[in-house]
């Protein structure tokens, strides 16, 4: 028994903790994926949302709107934390990654041309033109709108402080 605060006894439970997945199950991962959600530090609770992403170089790399709340949010703190998830709808097999760090704007115009061409490539082969309202265009404009010729931002995931991925047993 477990003495919680001198007030509450509660029975010895065996605690199990899921699996880790090792360094190749977390790149697999993030290689098949095309969504995440990054959470965001906000002033009185986090925000979060879902972005589509690119791994390049081992390096995670988002386009943002120029407008909204994660502007706002990044422009006072940096840091955030990013999950990429895959699962059965029944959850018999699941496996997700998280990751800690700082989002950098891309201003390398070779890095950023890259990223956005690797963008579009992935969006026009994997997601629905009904994403590209989530990259301010409209579904009519295609996928082959997004070009390092338009003003776009593009972030990438640096200064990693933490990254682990777990999975069902």
């Amino acid at each position: 028994m477990l003495r919680l605060a001198g007030v509450l006894e509660v029975p010895s439970v065996t605690i199990f903790k899921l699996p880790k997945m090792n360094e190749l199950e977390i790149k697999n991962l993030l290689a098949q994926q095309n969504l995440c959600r990054i959470a965001f530090k906000g002033s009185t609770h986090p925000y979060i949302a879902p972005f589509q992403y690119i791994v390049m170089n081992e390096t995670l790399y988002f386009h943002f709107t120029d407008y909204g709340k994660k502007m706002k949010l990044l422009d006072k703190d940096k840091r955030v934390c990013v999950e990429v998830e895959t699962y059965r709808p029944d959850l018999s097999e699941y496996k997700f990654v998280v990751i800690r760090g700082k989002l950098e704007l891309v201003k390398d115009d070779h890095e950023r041309a890259d990223a956005i061409r690797r963008i579009a490539n992935a969006g026009n082969q994997k997601l629905s033109t009904n994403f590209l309202a989530a990259h301010g265009l409209t579904k009519e404009e295609g996928w082959d709108s997004l070009t390092p010729e338009r003003p776009m931002v593009i972030v990438k995931l640096a200064q990693v402080t933490e990254k682990i991925g777990l999975k069902s047993p």
